[in-house]
């Protein structure tokens, strides 16, 4: 059969002529989206920058709005997707079959990594003789990683290490120098070989988890001075970090010790990494189980006083959680708060509609107040290391109170914030499913909220210097509003132990939280934010979700003080 006598083809149908006067429509024309929250500066945030001048270190503003533009920039949101889509990936061996134990990482999350050490955001405070200059840090690595909070796991525990370090002073002058240096340098290699290490923590065991007595790991002593350690971590985060701080029974009881990956000889420590944690979220970050066997170490502190060695780096750890939570917090009610603006419902725009002001406004207090404490934490922990020693036991009990409030709340405001997005906010493109699945972290990381809660009692027990500390810091607002000297009275009675104080305990810490966040915001916020804060939390004027501010709130003042 010839082509030209082929069967022709089928004809595709006409298709239906459109009635008469109207035009074909266009389904495809976008109206009524928000544009990309790109390009934009995230340190331009008043709440932050009054409490960067607050807490002694306005020096650092140029370089803060510096990190804020950097945040903001469509490369680094990029960086921040890629860095959580293209999860870590272990290698237990090579191609011949010999043990590495390495986790490779997608080039976004280095290029995270690389920014936040260059700007001093990981252990350059402890080498800064500047006054502020832990607050700065708290303030850049607050800015920095509301883009992505995964790679903040290494960063913290790199500013975490050195106080406990400290307690050996011989290992502090070795490696305090490359722990507080601005240099990324990752790669397995001798420590003395590279030009800046990042530091990591194992506590825990399966068997034990917050019981961190109950591990089971062995340390013995070698002629040498060196520990050989044997046992298996449960979590430990960023195990292609350099150094480790890790708990093991010695004969003298648990101890702490420095666990290097790589030896001073450039040998491999034993540090075999059984598997990743699949986790919720922090997935950029690398979670790992490690077994020792053979594994050689170096004492920190004294034999037996592992807990009160190691607790030095988890109080810096906590105080993160605690920054950490509040950035989080801010970077949600920052994207809702942009869809508000651009989004029109029932002919006007979303932030204009009553009862979105009242949920914003109420995401924005709530932010404010958190905010708030976390810089206030981070002042006193700054000078309580140039040897305040009020602020050293003001510390004390707030960080457990901020670690629990500030870190329990944020998996609710985020879920608020989200949902402001409506279905465009349950869409992954959208990055707040990101948030929300980071959201849960700061509250388990470093004691979830009974052990921070039990901490509180410790603290109240042992420490009478620390609730004086904190009596004196709410009864600098005594006076100012009567909302909050009526809760201060209520909690001073619930501040006495009894023998049912563990049972009390998180009622207790969640209303020592709300008292401390609004003695700051009466003496230091907007009088109309302290007014709505004290009037929805103390007095009890609101309901049990976001959005439920009284009508009497100044809901303009509230919603000018939005992130952009």
């Amino acid at each position: 059969m010839t082509a030209t006598s082929a069967t022709p083809a089928p004809q595709a149908p006409l298709a239906p002529p459109a009635p008469a006067g109207r035009p074909t429509a266009e389904t495809h024309e976008v109206t009524n989206q928000a544009p990309p929250l790109t390009g934009h500066d995230v340190a331009d945030d008043p709440v932050l920058i009054e409490g960067v001048r607050r807490e002694g270190a306005a020096w650092c503003l140029d370089d803060l709005h510096r990190i804020g533009r950097r945040t903001g920039s469509e490369e680094v949101q990029r960086w921040a997707d890629e860095a959580n889509r293209h999860e870590p990936e272990l290698r237990t061996h090579d191609r011949y079959g010999h043990r590495v134990d390495e986790v490779d990482f997608h080039p976004a999350y280095h290029a995270l990594m690389d920014v936040a050490i260059s700007e001093g955001l990981a252990g350059s405070a402890w080498a800064d003789d500047r006054a502020g200059a832990h607050v700065a840090r708290a303030a850049g690595f607050m800015v920095w990683s509301s883009a992505e909070s995964g790679h903040g796991c290494p960063v913290s525990m790199t500013y975490a290490v050195v106080p406990a370090l400290r307690h050996s002073p011989d290992l502090a002058r070795t490696y305090e120098p490359l722990l507080t240096s601005r240099v990324y340098d990752p790669g397995l290699r001798a420590p003395a070989d590279k030009r800046g290490l990042l530091a990591g923590m194992g506590m825990t065991e399966k068997q034990g988890g917050t019981d961190v007595r109950a591990n089971t790991t062995t340390a013995v002593e070698q002629a040498d001075g060196t520990w050989r350690l044997r046992g298996h971590k449960w979590f430990t985060s960023a195990p292609m970090n350099d150094l480790f701080l890790v708990l093991a029974q010695a004969p003298g009881g648990l101890s702490c010790f420095l666990v290097p990956r790589v030896l001073p000889d450039g040998s491999r420590n034993t540090f075999r990494i059984q598997r990743l944690k699949d986790k919720l979220g922090n997935r950029s970050n690398a979670s790992s189980e490690p077994e020792f066997d053979d594994t050689v170490a170096w004492l920190v502190g004294a034999e037996g006083k592992g807990v009160r060695t190691i607790i030095d780096m988890v109080t810096m750890t906590r105080l993160d959680c605690v920054l950490g939570s509040a950035a989080g917090t801010r970077a949600a009610l920052g994207q809702a708060a942009h869809h508000a603006r651009h989004r029109s419902v029932f002919g006007a725009k979303l932030i204009d509609q009553p009862l979105m002001r009242n949920v914003l406004a109420d995401l924005g207090l709530e932010s404010e107040a958190a905010t708030t404490l976390a810089l206030r934490l981070a002042g006193a922990a700054d000078r309580a290391q140039r040897g305040d020693d009020g602020e050293r036991a003001f510390l004390r009990l707030a960080t457990a109170v901020g670690k629990y409030w500030v870190c329990k709340r944020q998996p609710a405001a985020v879920a608020e914030a989200l949902e402001c997005l409506g279905g465009n906010g349950y869409d992954e493109a959208s990055g707040m499913p990101r948030l929300y699945r980071d959201a849960p972290l700061n509250g388990i990381w470093e004691g979830s909220g009974n052990v921070n809660a039990l901490d509180m009692l410790r603290a109240l027990a042992r420490e009478p210097a620390s609730l004086e500390a904190f009596r004196a810091e709410i009864e600098a607002a005594a006076g100012a509003d009567r909302r909050l000297d009526a809760a201060w009275r209520e909690l001073s009675g619930e501040l006495v132990l009894t023998e049912d104080a563990p049972l009390r305990a998180r009622r207790v810490i969640e209303r020592a939280a709300l008292v401390l966040q609004g003695a700051l915001l009466v003496r230091h916020a907007p009088a109309a934010v302290a007014d709505a804060f004290c009037a929805s939390r103390l007095a009890g004027d609101q309901g049990l979700a976001f959005g439920t501010l009284p009508p009497g709130s100044d809901f303009a003042a509230l919603l000018g003080r939005l992130p952009v």
